[in-house]
This record gives C-alpha cells, structure tokens and sequence, in this order.
C-alpha cells in the first residue's frame, strides 16, 4: 500500500531541482557562508595538502571535533568545496582558493564579506527597501569607512588584503588594456596597497606613478613602491582622502573598484580628481558595470552589499554616464576589460 503526501511533482519536477527544494537551499544559503569563514578559521584548506586525508586525521591535526568537522565537510563538499574519496578528504579547485598560498587566493576576500559587521548590516536590507537608502550611520553614528579604521584593526587589515587578493586577479588584464605609451605621470586613488599601480609601473617603464589611499591603506605598500623597492624610484605614496582634496597633478587618475559609494560620494572624488588635474587629464574608472555581467549573482549581491555598508551600489553603464556628466566630465568611451572589468574612461575639460 503506497503512501502518498502532499502533491505530486509535476512534469519537469523529478531531477531533484523543484521549486520547493530550490527555494529551501535559498533560504538556508547563509549556511554556506558561514561554512567556508569557519574552514578558514579552523584552517582547513591549509592543512590539507595534496594526499587524501581522512577526517578524523584532519581534525586532529587541526585540534578540532572530528564529527562536527564532518558535517561542515559534508556542507562545503554540497558546494564543490573539498570532495571526499574512498581514502578521505581532497581539494578542489575550489577549495585551494582558500589556501593562502594560492597566487588566486581569496581567501581574505571570503573573510572580508563574511566579517561579524556583514552579518549585522543585512536584517537592515528590509529598512533599505522601504526607505530606498541603506542606514550605517544610523546604526553606528558614523560613515563606514571611518567606523571600520577606527574599531577594527583586524577587519581593516582584512580588507586590504582582501583587495589586494582582487588585484592579483584583474591586474595584468589592466595593464595589457590601458595604452600609456603617452602618459608621463599616473594616481591610483584610493589603490589599496599598491598591487594594481606597482603591475602597471611594471609594464610601462617610462611612467611614474603616485598612490593615493587612506593613511591604514598605504602604511604598508606594496614591497616594490618602499623606499628600497624595485620601482621607488618612479613612485611615491601618499596618504590622502578622495573626498576630500587630491594632492597631486597627474596626466591620469585611476579610480579602481572604489567609486561605487552613495553617488554624491562619487561624484565628489571624480570633481576632486578633476580640481588637481589640469585640461586633458583622463580619469579611469575601473569597475564591474552590473549590465550583462557574466557573474549576476556575485554582481548583485555585492550591490546590496553596497548599498548597506556606503549606501553605493554597483553602477550600469547609464548609471555611470550620468556620474560623469554630473562631474562635468568628458566621457570618452566604456571598454570591457577581461571577463568582468569595464574602463570609463572620461577627460577633463579645459
């Protein structure tokens, strides 16, 4: 005697993927997430090398539970993070990402989305919705940035490598894109540590090139723009907030991943760039336009991200053109740079 329960799936509902069960694994997504933050917490990734090894092997060698370390394997392993063989548990392509040592780690990108203030900001995307902005200052009485530099060392230095992780990965596509044969003097603003700026000093010989960032940004540059780096000799560093004045005269700026802030915010650093600049300098903005964007789930969610910690978002390319004109800018043209990138690239007027 069959028992029968609820309603039977319909044509096209049998190969596991219904509506009922996709919209289950939705709802519990903010498992994986935590998940991967508790990997590399424990340090998963970084122990296991390139032979199987059991669980229970692994969590001693980790000094954690071995049956609590199972369930969070088995969770990972649902997403094609570690998979486990007859003689324990191996990498992925995946799960190496996690390594420190990868050149393509992210690592500290994983922490820097999963950091406890995360967590807090998105109950508050309901407020954001009904109120069309998101409310940081509201919760911690000051704009996110500044709160971030001012109470949390650890998640500051989380986030710088974090970017730098990103940079790794995107830099020599920008480099290879940017024609600078005729450029004498170039500005990261607000470049993080350097990575990005020190790949283009690299590949264009004849240029000098000034970092700009944050004073916790550019305390610890990249090795090759210290004093006794490889390009010292064709770079400065400077500490400078965009927002508020620029402090060097270049032939270009570049504003990489940065100006996705509220748009005033946006539109503030690009006037800034233009008042240190003369007639003919170019400003670059380097960023991942949201339309037809390959990567629609990464691209969305770190737009309410945005929208949360800066009340920013991730621009399309009307959105952007709209920030130049209001910047009074000369738009010159919106170039794709390898799979995610777009360059706006825009002049500044006489």
């Amino acid at each position: 005697m069959a028992i029968v329960t609820g309603t039977p799936p319909t044509a096209g509902e049998t190969d596991g993927s219904t509506p009922i069960s996709a919209l289950r694994d939705l709802a519990l997504a903010s498992a994986a997430p935590a998940a991967l933050r508790a990997a590399i917490q424990v340090g998963i990734a970084d122990a296991l090398g390139d032979a199987p090894t059991p669980v229970g092997a692994l969590a001693t060698s980790l000094g954690v539970n071995p049956e609590v370390l199972g369930r969070l394997l088995l969770n990972l392993r649902s997403y094609g993070v570690f998979a486990e063989t007859p003689d324990g548990i191996v990498h992925t392509p995946v799960s190496r990402l996690l390594r420190e040592d990868n050149p393509q780690s992210l690592r500290y990108w994983v922490l820097w989305v999963t950091e406890q203030w995360v967590w807090e900001l998105w109950p508050d995307l309901e407020q954001a919705v009904r109120t069309g902005r998101g409310h940081f200052e509201e919760r911690y009485g000051t704009g996110f940035f500044a709160h971030l530099h001012s109470t949390s060392r650890e998640s500051t230095e989380i986030f710088n490598r974090s970017q730098t992780e990103l940079s790794r990965l995107t830099s020599a596509a920008i480099a290879q894109a940017l024609d600078l044969s005729d450029v004498k003097t170039f500005a990261d603003v607000g470049g993080g540590r350097g990575y990005t700026l020190a790949t283009l000093l690299d590949a264009n010989p004849h240029l000098h090139g000034t970092l700009v960032d944050l004073p916790a940004a550019v305390a610890q540059p990249d090795p090759r723009l210290r004093p006794d780096g490889s390009l010292a000799s064709r770079s400065s560093v400077m500490a400078g907030n965009c927002l508020e004045k620029i402090p060097v005269d270049v032939d270009v700026y570049q504003f990489k991943s940065i100006l996705e802030w509220d748009d005033d915010l946006t539109v503030t650093a690009l006037k800034n760039a233009a008042a240190a600049g003369h007639p003919g300098s170019r400003i670059l903005m380097i960023t991942n336009l949201v339309d037809d964007s390959p990567e629609i789930r990464y691209a969305t969610g770190i737009d309410l991200l945005f929208l949360l910690n800066t009340n920013g978002r991730r621009h399309t390319k009307k959105g952007v053109t709209e920030l130049v004109r209001r910047a009074g800018l000369q738009l010159d043209g919106v170039t794709p740079v390898g799979s995610l990138l777009h360059v706006v690239e825009t002049t500044v007027t006489g």
